[in-house]
């Protein structure tokens, strides 16, 4: 259904280097690119995640209410990922921990641009 979600940046360069190092801890690898966006993906036949300088050459802003949820497949993946995050500048959002469902491990941070993120692991399916 997702093809691939994209994040606006003012600063492409640090953008660029924050994914790069946030995204491989999850295997996640360049797939596409050129002087105005970067997008990496795990498997280039599952969405993936772009970063780009705005098209109409506007400021990137961040959208209120808009978070971008990145799947892992531990607890453990989400505590690093966060740390990652926080330790490449990110701030944060709210600590790893249990949420609103049992089996649901989230980790919320925003990126360097303010776009809020979450990183998370289901151990069990929903219903």
């Amino acid at each position: 259904m997702i093809g691939y979600a994209t994040l606006g940046t003012n600063n492409f360069e640090q953008a660029v280097a924050f994914y790069d190092a946030l995204l491989a801890l999850m295997g996640g690898q360049r797939f596409l690119e050129s002087d105005a966006m970067v997008a990496w993906v795990n498997d280039p036949a599952q969405p993936g995640l772009c970063i780009c300088k705005p098209y109409d050459g506007k400021p990137a802003t961040v959208g209120n209410g808009t978070m971008l949820a990145l799947a892992v497949d531990s607890n453990d993946l989400v505590d690093q990922v966060y740390a990652k995050a926080l330790a490449l500048g990110a701030t944060d959002e709210g600590a790893p921990g249990p949420r609103a469902m049992p089996g649901f491990y989230a980790g919320y941070f925003r990126d360097l641009d303010g776009n809020k993120l979450n990183v998370f692991h289901l151990s069990q399916p929903a219903g």
